[in-house]
């Protein structure tokens, strides 16, 4: 059976009850009276379902966290998930192509792959990847990021824009830098 959650987020692997906890009131505070929250059965993932649309949640958590910092401090990034599918490499890459189908031509991309719990190589899954996007590389400042969460038999996939993913250490340190 496939995940229900739509949302993914990183921590270190001593904070994950409090970075749940954390999760969950800022969601609550973004605009999702009821989101569900929980370990995942990888050491410092969090997995979440929130009743929002997920990038639409990333957002709002983003503005919560521009009028409360301090309210972040456990959860590292969270990461939309369109949608969970069998972690199948011709699967991955349907679904990739689909999602995929909303860039503009010349629009630029970047894959961004994390595997957990597979022995699947990097090179298995970025290569059929991006052979189906008829798009420019761009490592660097990517107009599109395609996310490729790879949790043992199941993965997550998005094709979304870098700024529907939140690097909550990298925002703090920009916020702080403001003298926010």
């Amino acid at each position: 059976m496939l995940m229900k959650y739509n949302i993914l987020a990183t921590t270190d692997q001593i904070s994950v009850s409090q970075a749940c906890s954390e999760l969950w009131m800022n969601l609550r505070a973004a605009g999702d009276e009821e989101p569900k929250v929980n370990r995942a059965r990888v050491r410092g993932l969090i997995l979440a379902y929130t009743n929002m649309d997920p990038v639409e949640a990333v957002h709002g958590l983003r503005e919560h966290m521009t009028r409360e910092p301090d309210r972040y401090k456990a959860v590292y990034r969270v990461m939309p998930i369109t949608k969970w599918i069998p972690t199948d490499i011709e699967r991955i890459v349907a679904e990739v192509k689909e999602q995929a189908s909303r860039m503009s031509d010349g629009e630029s991309f970047r894959i961004t792959l994390e595997k957990r719990r597979t022995q699947l190589r990097s090179q298995e899954f970025i290569d059929p990847v991006a052979a189906v996007i008829d798009n420019p590389v761009n490592l660097e400042n990517p107009d599109w990021v395609v996310l490729v969460q790879v949790l043992g038999n199941e993965t997550g996939v998005s094709v979304v824009k870098p700024e529907d993913i939140l690097n909550i250490q990298k925002e703090r340190y920009a916020l702080l830098s403001k003298g926010k």
